[in-house]
């Protein structure tokens, strides 16, 4: 019998609640960090327990040992955001929230056994050392790597360090016999939220915001204050994917929509008092046209952003519906630097709809509670707009009136479906050729893909080298076999999917491969569609 069993319900509650009394300290949520102090009845009692069970129990324990496992039982029985980080992966886990981590700067693939470098991140330590996208990483320190079937996270582990120490590798470079050998310092690299920003027509600018960090704010603002320049009067957001961060930034970039004071969202919860947010009316973008892209991945931030342009009708909605996240987390480290994201409060769009969805407690109501978006593709949500079925049924209103529904997400005011290539295109995106054609385009036209900077230019470069002809050969030697009917309708989407792969290997990276790939995103499309019909409606 498992002795430890029957302790750990017990125990967990104790170290927990110790630990808190001890005092916890908590970090960035709605404003600036804050020390709350917990009070605790029967604190002695419970300090007394821990103290007999360590000196009394028949069996030695390590308490510190079991700690984590039991902190995971306690969440569980919370909510499905509530959770422990061991304090081995706290950094780590913190690094998108932060805007940054301690490294070298490159992005990298393993293409059979080698490390390639697919990016360099601009003004980051590998780029100011000499570092160039193509370049294959043969050793680090001394040891080689190439060829040594290590794992990601093990090369992550090697070119990651603290900033200002360093690493030596050598590098196989194209067109060069002789290794490379090069020495970086480690620094601090910056991670972007907004990893797209360009002007999609002569006056629509789009941004792709894949998150919600302590620099996103700044970074928009030096966005839109770009695109501004450029002539931009419509803006196009695109927070499909964009799991959130902190409300704060989302309060601040919603501020930045609103030419008027409006209320953004208001949060509340039993020790958290209700507290308003309003924008102070002189948004950088109040007054450009405004569509917001929002898919059952954009959560959190992303639905606080969404839902105040959805209640206070300042833009239009276009998408499907988001994921139903409504809970803000307070972050609080632990004494041995471990980190607990609690959940302190419910928020509310300006409406006064909680979108949070139901969970169940327990860690099956947690699977369940996830395997939700599964079940909305069973039921057949991303296809049709009438599968779509609120589970409040409580009718809120926008500022003109309009009817909206809460508990489930934001629903979009246009239903975009889910976009599906055919299984041959399928097989070719998800197998090796595609990316394996793609480095060896990279391999044969790598100073020309490195010197291009900008837009036009890449562009010029595909007209020049069309790499589609040679790549529909590439997928015949390789046996992908599919019907005339598929290898015809997968020709425009193949074009796309080439283009935009190999963007990626270029300077500009996620910016080239989406300026490809919106080309063809019916989301994309359908809102340059309701941005002209408001301008031509604007302008009768």
């Amino acid at each position: 019998m498992n002795k430890n069993k029957f302790l750990r319900p017990a125990l967990t509650l104790i170290i927990m609640l110790l630990a808190l009394y001890v005092g916890v300290r908590l970090g960035k949520s709605l404003s600036s960090p804050q020390v709350y102090n917990f009070s605790i009845s029967n604190r002695n009692n419970l300090a007394a327990v821990i103290d007999y069970i360590s000196k009394y129990y028949v069996d030695s324990i390590d308490v510190n040992s079991i700690t984590d496992s039991m902190i995971y039982d306690i969440l569980e029985e919370l909510d499905p955001h509530s959770v422990y980080i061991p304090a081995a992966e706290l950094k780590s886990s913190n690094e998108h929230l932060e805007g940054n981590f301690e490294g070298i700067g490159v992005t990298f693939q393993m293409i059979k056994d080698t490390v390639l470098v697919i990016n360099v991140i601009q003004e980051g330590p590998s780029s100011k050392a000499g570092v160039q996208p193509g370049d294959r990483i043969i050793t680090v320190n001394d040891s080689v790597i190439a060829g040594k079937k290590i794992n990601d996270e093990k090369i992550k582990s090697l070119l990651r360090g603290v900033s200002g120490s360093k690493v030596q590798i050598k590098v196989l470079r194209e067109g060069l016999d002789e290794l490379i050998p090069i020495e970086i310092t480690r620094g601090k690299v910056l991670l972007k939220s907004i990893d797209v920003a360009y002007m999609i027509t002569p006056n629509t600018g789009y941004i792709r915001m894949t998150g919600f960090a302590q620099t996103t704010h700044a970074e928009f603002v030096q966005a839109i204050e770009k695109l501004h320049s450029e002539g931009m009067t419509s803006i196009i957001l695109d927070l499909r994917e964009n799991t959130g961060g902190f409300l704060e930034q989302a309060i601040k970039i919603t501020n930045e929509l609103f030419s008027e004071r409006k209320l953004i969202v208001y949060t509340e919860g039993q020790a958290s008092p209700r507290r308003n947010e309003f924008s102070r009316g002189n948004g950088k973008c109040g007054n450009d046209t405004l569509v917001v892209l929002i898919d059952e991945r954009s959560a959190s931030a992303s639905e606080i952003l969404a839902g105040a342009v959805q209640d206070n009708d300042r833009g239009i909605i276009v998408g499907r519906r988001s994921f139903g996240k409504g809970l803000v987390q307070q972050m609080i480290e632990l004494p041995d630097k471990s980190g607990l994201r609690l959940t302190i409060a419910r928020y509310y769009t300006p409406s006064g709809r909680s979108i949070q969805r139901p969970y169940q407690h327990g860690a099956s109501g947690i699977v369940e509670y996830y395997n939700e978006l599964y079940q909305r593709g069973k039921n057949g949500e991303y296809d049709n707009v009438d599968s779509i079925h609120p589970v409040d049924t409580t009718k809120y209103y926008t500022s003109k009136g309009r009817i909206v529904y809460g508990g489930g997400g934001i629903t979009p005011d246009t239903f975009i479906p889910h976009e599906y290539d055919n299984l041959y295109v399928r097989k070719i995106v998800n197998g090796k050729i595609l990316r394996d054609y793609v480095m060896a385009f990279g391999d044969k036209h790598r100073n020309e893909l490195n010197a291009i900077i900008n837009l036009s230019q890449l562009e010029q470069f595909f007209e020049k080298n069309n790499p589609c002809p040679e790549f529909e050969q590439y997928i015949k030697n390789n046996g992908v076999q599919g019907s005339d009917k598929d290898i015809k309708e997968s020709k425009i989407w193949l074009d796309v999917y080439l283009k935009s792969y190999i963007s990626q290997i270029t300077p500009l990276s996620y910016l080239g491969s989406a300026f490809f790939y919106n080309k063809l995103d019916k989301t994309v499309q359908k809102a340059l569609k309701i941005i002209n019909t408001q301008t031509i409606t604007a302008n009768v």
